[in-house]
């Protein structure tokens, strides 16, 4: 009995046999990171998840009625208004994800957050989130890390707390007449990496409050946008925060 060779693939063969198992890898992976990461694909591809283009760079469900598509317009106009009133301008441009229903933000991958930005660079906003202060405070994460470099980095602290006083938000800060805005004074370190943050935050929500005050009492004394504007340019120049930021132990109260 004698055998039977087997004919080798042609370099082509192998080449085409190559590039199918790379496809199929690549469909597979990109499947799997969608399952598992649907905030990530969702502001990615938003028409994959059920979402419409309303107008440039927001997206909301289908057959939103005119006074929800006005609702979703108005929020976005103030929250850039409020974005370009702090900064000056706006560098960044986020895609918006705004689901006006629980069902939509679960789609998208969203949780219990009202609102949250995904990787620096889209923002989404659940049913609890439909006001311009959620809004501009996502945002703000998104323009401040569009100014800074790579490189460049600031506390988790800080950058909450600027949102907070980017947004105006007054579940945390006083009203903006009054000359001190906080209504916490931190007492101690506050969180620096998002994992401390996000534990910290989780315990005690005051925590959000303590970080506006601190970044609210800070811009009051050096100058305001000025400050800020001046801390990323040394930041992005390859300056440390902890050596520009000076923290004294309780700032004067402004008067």
């Amino acid at each position: 009995m004698h055998s039977v060779r087997k004919k080798s693939r042609t370099p082509r063969a192998r080449i085409l046999a190559a590039l199918l198992a790379f496809v199929v890898l690549l469909i597979a992976a990109t499947a799997g990171a969608a399952f598992a990461y649907p905030s990530v694909a969702s502001t990615t591809c938003p028409g994959c998840y059920g979402l419409t283009e309303t107008e440039e760079g927001v997206y909301a469900e289908d057959n939103l009625s005119d006074a929800q598509r006005s609702q979703v317009h108005q929020l976005v106009a103030q929250a850039r208004r409020l974005i370009t009133g702090f900064y000056g301008t706006q560098t960044s441009s986020p895609s918006l994800l705004i689901c006006l229903t629980e069902a939509c933000y679960q789609r998208i991958g969203g949780k219990k957050e009202r609102g949250i930005a995904v990787l620096n660079r889209a923002v989404m906003l659940s049913p609890r989130g439909l006001n311009a202060v959620i809004a501009s405070h996502e945002m703000s994460h998104v323009e401040l890390h569009a100014r800074l470099a790579s490189s460049a980095a600031v506390p988790q602290w800080f950058d909450e707390g600027l949102a907070v006083v980017v947004s105006d938000d007054t579940r945390y800060l006083a009203p903006a007449p009054a000359a001190d805005r906080c209504l916490i004074a931190p007492t101690g370190p506050l969180p620096v990496t998002l994992e401390e943050w996000l534990s910290a935050a989780s315990k005690d929500a005051s925590t959000y409050a303590k970080s506006a005050c601190q970044v609210s009492r800070w811009l009051h004394a050096n100058g305001g946008r000025t400050a800020l504007l001046s801390l990323i340019e040394r930041l992005n120049a390859g300056e440390q925060f902890d050596s520009i930021v000076k923290l004294p132990a309780n700032y004067p109260v402004p008067s």
